[in-house]
């Protein structure tokens, strides 16, 4: 159930406002082109679930239209006005019954043990407070329920564990991508959150690309976040960000000029 009188407030107890007015006009744009890959890994992350969910940071609703009919309700949280607006447009094209909620993922207004799943995509790199949002939806879970999560992790190899510690040292990276912070180890914080029986659906990849222009031009094809980001950036601010991650990937550049990057991508699941 809903607590309607409950205002949006971070742990520290202090209302949390949230807004990246120029991010969720550039997220929203291109996240209506994500790759074919991307829309499967959401379309698995929902696939199976059932009963009463909870999706926090619902974004522009790009989830809502591959939740199975065996969901009752999809109560969908998302605290950046344009973003809820996009969503609240979205909720009613979908083939089950979403409400769209404006709230913050660290003190959700609903009671304890009241959905029988969450889905979290693409979020928990950008909350303020990734263990209070654990543990608000560990709270509001039913025991036994489950979390659906895609998220980036933090790499275990380079060059994308390089690129990503960079990205979240800079003062660039979090303040144009909405606050995402790319180097969080989320499976360890879902870990210590008191999630159990977490699978993840890890798969290994190597890719080679003609050089370090085509790498960039893909990242920036398949990561809505990334786009969003580096579209909001200055020129200059742009060029300064692709040198540092030049200098980053340069001992992945062959003898030939060609790029091979190993990496990982995770959809995964964990019971409360």
């Amino acid at each position: 159930m809903l607590c309607r009188d409950m205002a949006a407030r971070s742990s520290s107890g202090d209302a949390e406002v949230v807004r990246h007015p120029l991010f969720a006009r550039l997220y929203a744009r291109v996240s209506e082109r994500e790759s074919a890959e991307q829309v499967g890994h959401r379309r698995e992350t929902l696939a199976g679930l059932r009963g009463r969910v909870i999706e926090v940071g619902a974004g522009n609703g790009r989830n809502f239209g591959f939740y199975p009919a065996q969901v009752t309700e999809v109560i969908a949280v998302e605290p950046e006005p344009h973003l809820r607006g996009l969503a609240s447009q979205a909720a009613p094209r979908a083939p089950v019954t979403i409400n769209v909620v404006d709230a913050v993922a660290g003190a959700l207004p609903f009671e304890d043990a009241s959905f029988d799943a969450a889905v979290a995509c693409l979020v928990l790199c950008t909350v303020p407070d990734q263990p209070a949002a654990l543990a608000e939806l560990q709270r509001v879970l039913r025991p036994g329920g489950e979390l659906r999560f895609l998220e980036h992790v933090h790499a275990e190899r380079q060059p994308l564990r390089a690129v990503q510690s960079f990205a979240d040292a800079s003062t660039l990276w979090p303040r144009f991508a909405g606050g995402c912070h790319a180097a969080r180890d989320t499976l360890r914080a879902i870990e210590d959150a008191g999630f159990t029986d977490i699978v993840v659906d890890q798969l290994e990849l190597e890719w080679h690309y003609e050089d370090l222009d085509g790498w960039w031009d893909t990242q920036l094809d398949i990561s809505t976040s990334l786009a969003a980001a580096v579209g909001a950036m200055t020129p200059a601010q742009r060029d300064d960000l692709r040198d540092a991650v030049d200098a980053r990937m340069a001992p992945y550049v062959q003898p030939d000029g060609s790029l091979l990057v190993s990496g990982r991508t995770h959809v995964a699941a964990a019971s409360a």
